[in-house]
């Protein structure tokens, strides 16, 4: 299956939390989190329409600068989802800039942002470079509970979790992934080429298999045409799966409601991304910070039924025993090691 996005994070285990997702074509790309971005080549992220910010800690947030001064010239809009006071904090770093030449520019750059709260997004705002950047409250999207952005290819969910703060965790999800087989497409008698688009998005917007597909094609210098039924390219010359799923989890405390709100948002995830800032021996310290464990994350992944976890946003101070840090994910992952307290969550 060719995956719809390309995930990677943004920094090494031991950097600022941040994962980019980048479409197959190179026509757009999402971040989860806007920590420090220096590692990601300008032209990434100028392909970014929407970033999704787990909490406002400066290891999350303070890049936020560099993805608008890279986009602000080359894209009409940059969206931003993100926790309660999101909107005010997103107003305070625009007012520290003078806007008076952008404000002049012909084409107009439009910052939207949207505040989850609890399971809904609940307030919104835009900032036009064409107003110097000053707030518009506007009505936020309706979308399902758990749901931060819907499209025709994918959706983004979110839930919140405890980090004494409010702390967004994340999920990509393909709705369905649709394979062409070629071979059989040429047993059929039909090209391939760009009406198998309209057919995927036929098929994605929940078309009857009764609809009549037009087929035109140039063969040795003749044109053809021809129809056949939707339902039928489907059953002959498609396979229809469940989609990819990525999920990203950081910055949250181990107890028994964010373990049931990761599980849920990350069940079947390949791959979760997810913190394991301290090492088990030092859970009574991770439990002090809000943070998890290595083998929390593993056993959180587990629980989850993650099909692979990739661990990351370890603390410095374990600097050079990264291989103690991913032994302990692994185990708890496969079973082998429980967290001292897993019980109780």
């Amino acid at each position: 299956m060719t995956p719809l996005v390309q995930a990677q994070l943004v920094n090494e285990p031991f950097g600022d939390a941040g994962l980019y997702l980048d479409s197959r074509f190179g026509r757009r790309a999402m971040l989860f989190d806007l920590g420090d971005l220096h590692g990601v080549a300008p032209r990434q992220l100028s392909r970014v329409s929407h970033a999704f910010v787990s909490h406002a800690h400066m290891d999350h947030f303070s890049g936020f600068d560099r993805l608008l001064a890279v986009c602000l010239p080359r894209r009409p809009r940059l969206d931003l989802v993100g926790p309660p006071g999101l909107i005010e904090r997103v107003e305070h770093k625009l007012a520290g800039y003078t806007w008076n030449l952008v404000a002049h520019n012909a084409d107009d750059f439009v910052v939207g942002v949207a505040e989850f709260h609890g399971d809904a997004l609940a307030a919104a705002a835009e900032f036009h470079s064409r107003d110097a950047f000053r707030r518009r409250d506007v009505d936020a999207s309706p979308m399902p509970p758990g749901v931060l952005l819907d499209e025709a290819e994918f959706r983004v969910r979110g839930t919140t979790l405890d980090h004494s703060i409010p702390s967004l965790a994340f999920a990509f999800e393909e709705k369905f992934h649709i394979n062409v087989w070629k071979s059989r497409l040429t047993r059929m008698g039909l090209p391939v080429g760009g009406w198998l688009d309209e057919v995927k998005a036929a098929i994605r917007s929940g078309a009857s298999d009764d609809m009549p597909v037009t087929v035109a094609w140039t063969a040795a210098g003749t044109q053809q045409e021809t129809t056949v039924p939707l339902g039928r390219i489907k059953t002959d010359a498609l396979r229809i799966t469940s989609g990819q799923k990525i999920a990203y989890v950081v910055d949250a405390a181990f107890h028994a409601e964010n373990a049931a709100r990761i599980a849920s948002l990350a069940d079947g995830a390949d791959p979760l991304f997810i913190e394991a800032v301290f090492l088990d021996a030092d859970r009574a310290l991770a439990a002090q910070k809000y943070h998890l464990t290595a083998a929390q994350a593993g056993y959180l992944a587990r629980r989850a039924g993650a099909v692979r976890v990739e661990p990351f946003h370890f603390s410095p101070r374990y600097t050079g025993r990264e291989t103690e840090i991913r032994r302990e994910v692994s185990e708890a992952f496969i079973g082998i090691r429980s967290p001292a307290g897993f019980a109780a969550a």
